[in-house]
């Protein structure tokens, strides 16, 4: 059975292809070749079985067909000096729709077409509750739901040290700060401070320096590097360690509060942060090396927004700020690792990243110590002075490859990255839902926080295309003042710059994480402080915030928390 969803304008979704069971079991094959692989990739088998020495499940096989099936190609990124200012992807009368679609609301009596469903054809319409961003997007087939699957189970996988008794499982390290993606992205939602909930912190220390040579600087000014590292720690603060080898340090966080009154006579207390580091194993920092907090942020729609045109995040750009609104957003290069060319940056706190496969190599680099034909260093983030870790033992296994996560396991992975769905919109028809909607036009928001997008007709995976969605982000760095500055600079970003983070899934960040922490260290305690924070090219919104009655801004929380 064959399904399609119209969309504003004549839009075709991408259509779903609906299978029984039987049949799709009895057209799948098991390929024995790349099955024996993926399988020892994902189950730890132990050595003195070796992989064929337990049998295998069916499920599993059908798992590995989805695989061999599916197309997990990262996107090809165009050249840095030929961005199309124009959607090449389109005809002129496709073109034309779009740009009608995309126009922001005018009235707000009720909700726009189509507004609920904010992750288009693949929005999750599943029951809310913990697990409400784990799902897979609805529009992709039975064989590519397969494929999610396997590669969930590769973002759950936990790593142990080398040499181990497992197959394909060592390789952790040797400094890291989780042995599993699933250990900073809990529930694939966002991270938290340490403090609040009782499980891995989800939220580390950057470490960058200035540049010293004319090397560095041209490296710098060609991403070819986002960023230097500390010559001793490298670029990224590793509170764990391999047993034997000490772990690098501890992030120290000291609070103090500051009150904030509103025009209302309302007071918000805010709490500034300040960092610093503790039990250095490796002598001293060097004394230029700064430090930048990062919480790790929710998964979803990660695929949608790689499949975001570029000449639509460029359409909102303006960098000399022409318009004379205050807001001069400027986009961030990033140097695509796959086809070696400049593309738009779109992911992580500063967009140093322009594609999830980049953003996941890196993930599983920093913070776990594993290496991937992306990043291929075995020893992770350890650096020449650290002797020690270097002379420990790496996970690679010469009959899976060169790196501790080969294409298989990297390319499963942002498969899944990518296929994390947006759960529909919650009370979109509620009365002070839309007057806060109306209040969060009206402040200026959606100046930074664009609402919506028609994807890319050319996206990689078919479940992308065409699509209608609301991510509310221009993907664009922006000042946000000194308040929020951490004085450091990657990629294009500069140390009081930070991408515009996209709102979908805000609300059900307490039901699915069990906190309510935001902005890039978790400072924000809830919405009311993460939106008096904003400062720089955000600053006049945020001062209207905090120049309404209370129910207008109960209303535009409501708004928020309904995204």
């Amino acid at each position: 059975m064959t399904v399609a969803t119209q969309l504003p304008g004549s839009f075709l979704a991408p259509e779903r292809e609906f299978y029984a069971p039987a049949t799709v079991h009895s057209r799948r094959r098991c390929m024995t070749e790349h099955f024996s692989l993926l399988t020892r990739l994902v189950l730890p088998i132990p050595r003195s079985e070796g992989p064929g020495g337990r049998p295998l499940s069916a499920l599993i096989c059908s798992l590995v067909a989805g695989f061999l099936l599916s197309s997990l190609g990262p996107v090809a990124a165009a050249d840095g000096k030929e961005f199309p200012v124009v959607r090449d992807d389109l005809s002129a009368k496709d073109r034309k729709r779009v740009e009608q679609v995309v126009q922001p609301a005018t009235a707000f009596q009720a909700p726009e077409q189509f507004e609920r469903m904010q992750g288009g054809a693949g929005t999750s319409t599943k029951l809310v509750n913990r697990d409400a961003l784990s799902q897979f997007n609805a529009n992709l087939t039975f064989e590519q739901e397969e494929t999610f699957k396997l590669g969930n189970a590769l973002f759950r996988k936990l790593w142990v040290s080398s040499p181990s008794s497992t197959l394909a499982s060592d390789g952790l390290g040797p400094l890291f700060n989780a042995r599993a993606c699933q250990s900073c992205h809990i529930k694939d939602g966002r991270g938290h401070p340490p403090e609040g909930a009782a499980d891995a912190t989800s939220m580390f220390l950057r470490l960058a320096r200035p540049a010293r040579t004319d090397e560095e600087r041209q490296a710098l000014e060609d991403y070819v590097i986002a960023s230097l590292p500390d010559p001793t720690y490298g670029g990224q603060l590793q509170d764990l360690a391999v047993p034997g080898l000490k772990a690098e340090g501890r992030m120290v966080i000291a609070y103090q509060e500051q009150p904030v009154e509103l025009a209302d006579g309302s007071v918000v207390s805010l709490r500034k942060p300040s960092y610093s580091v503790a039990d250095l194993g490796f002598g001293p920092l060097d004394p230029e090396t700064t430090l930048s907090p990062r919480m790790t942020p929710q998964m979803i729609g990660m695929g949608l927004i790689e499949a975001i045109h570029p000449a639509d995040i460029l359409a909102h750009a303006d960098p000399e700020d022409r318009d004379g609104d205050g807001v001069s957003g400027r986009v961030a290069m990033a140097r695509d690792p796959a086809t070696g060319k400049l593309a738009v940056g779109r992911f992580g706190w500063k967009a140093q990243n322009a594609t999830v496969r980049q953003q996941s190599s890196g993930a599983f680099a920093g913070d776990i110590g594993i290496s991937t034909p992306d990043n291929p260093a075995s020893h992770g983030d350890c650096t020449l002075r650290q002797a020690e870790c270097m002379a420990l033992p790496t996970g690679v296994q010469t009959d899976l490859g060169q790196t501790e996560a080969p294409d298989p396991v990297l390319d499963l992975v942002t498969f899944y990255s990518q296929n994390l769905a947006v759960p529909a919109r919650r009370d979109v028809d509620d009365a002070e839902v839309l007057a806060g909607k109306k209040m969060f036009y009206d402040l200026g928001c959606t100046t930074c926080h664009v609402p919506k997008y028609v994807t890319s007709r050319k996206a990689e995976t078919k479940a992308h295309r065409f699509q209608l969605i609301w991510p509310y982000s221009d993907f664009l760095l922006h000042d946000m003042g000194e308040g929020l500055a951490d004085g450091q600079k990657v990629g294009s970003a500069n140390g009081q710059e930070w991408r515009t983070p996209p709102l979908w899934g805000t609300g059900l960040t307490e039901i699915v994480n069990q906190h309510t922490f935001f902005l890039h260290d978790g400072r924000a305690r809830n919405l009311t402080e993460a939106i008096l924070w904003h400062g720089g090219e955000a600053q006049n919104a945020r001062d209207g915030f905090a120049g309404l009655e209370e129910s207008d801004r109960d209303n535009l929380l409501k708004f928020l928390e309904s995204l």
